[in-house]
């Protein structure tokens, strides 16, 4: 809810959904006195096929890597983008391939959510809260001594479980207010690929369990996904899914694995005398998977151990 957003969070300001009708509702409207911070339109979007590149110089393009620009042949193969952590991308070859939806399966207990912090450091980022306010999301990537002027916060968090009044109510299992914040999220979706035209972009659900875990058809779930899917490859950007291990079903999931363009699998091994964190990337869609495990461990962002284990 914007108005208790610290100052320089930026919310998207959409309409809300009425948290205790049951009837169907008419089209939502902008009111007049709310405090528009960003302007949303939802429109129908329509593309031009791409013409295939038919000489060398048709498929070359600049990229961004760190601060320099690096020419991609898209014909032979993805272009690939940093993630904004250095170590990492050292270790993918570059980055991930643009228009990637990527599904981050991780322990609660690792802290995963610093990766997504450190990802919003590479580019403009929409950040879907669901767990807290974008305040306290904000208050904990400053923390981290990261920059967080390029994040625009989508507030799912305030819209399922807050009144337009600011009261808290308890929509735990409520069918169809479970079906409303499925469309809120799809109306933002939206609305970012309308806004960017075609700006370099990060999408990151923090967490997407949240909404694995909704009372809802599994064809409405099906229909958030096809639309993040659709989103992520007609944005010129990134989608990261959090998921929290063990919080949700195993077939629901295997379709999200089996969508993803990427797979990254966080897990916490308790040694006598330390916590190690592992991260393992067994999916790439136009690059060869990663066969080695990543530790990592997180202090001031996610520092990437890059000694190698000696047998």
């Amino acid at each position: 809810m914007p108005s208790q957003l610290s100052v320089g969070t930026e919310v998207i300001i959409t309409p809300r959904t009425s948290q205790h009708k049951v009837a169907a509702e008419p089209e939502l409207s902008l009111t007049e006195d709310a405090q528009i911070q960003r302007k949303v339109e939802l429109r129908t979007v329509t593309k031009e096929t791409d013409p295939v590149p038919e000489t060398k110089a048709a498929c070359e393009i600049s990229v961004k890597n760190g601060e320099k620009d690096v020419q991609k042949n898209v014909c032979n193969g993805p272009v690939v983008v940093p993630t904004g952590i250095y170590v990492l991308d050292r270790t993918l070859g570059g980055g991930l391939p643009l228009n990637s939806m990527v599904y981050f399966s991780a322990d609660p207990r690792s802290m995963s959510e610093v990766f997504f912090y450190e990802f919003t450091q590479s580019r403009k980022t929409y950040y879907f809260t669901t767990g807290r306010r974008p305040k306290y999301v904000r208050q904990d990537i400053m923390n981290q001594n990261l920059d967080p002027s390029n994040i625009i916060f989508v507030d799912i968090y305030s819209e399922y479980y807050f009144t337009s009044m600011g009261d808290m109510v308890d929509n735990l299992g409520n069918r169809h207010i479970d079906s409303k914040i499925i469309e809120y999220a799809e109306y933002n979706l939206h609305t970012i690929l309308n806004d960017s035209q075609g700006e370099e972009i990060n999408i990151i659900f923090d967490n997407f369990s949240f909404f694995m875990n909704l009372n809802v058809n599994p064809g409405l779930l099906k229909r958030l996904l096809n639309l993040l899917y659709e989103t992520t490859k007609e944005a010129n950007g990134i989608t990261f899914l959090y998921s929290l291990k063990g919080s949700h079903d195993e077939r629901a999931e295997n379709e999200i694995l089996n969508a993803s363009d990427v797979i990254f699998d966080v897990d916490v091994e308790k040694h006598p005398d330390k916590i190690m964190s592992k991260l393992s990337i067994p999916k790439i869609r136009g690059m060869s998977p990663k066969a080695d495990v990543i530790k990592f461990n997180v202090s001031e962002g996610i520092n990437i151990d890059t000694s190698k284990d000696i047998a």
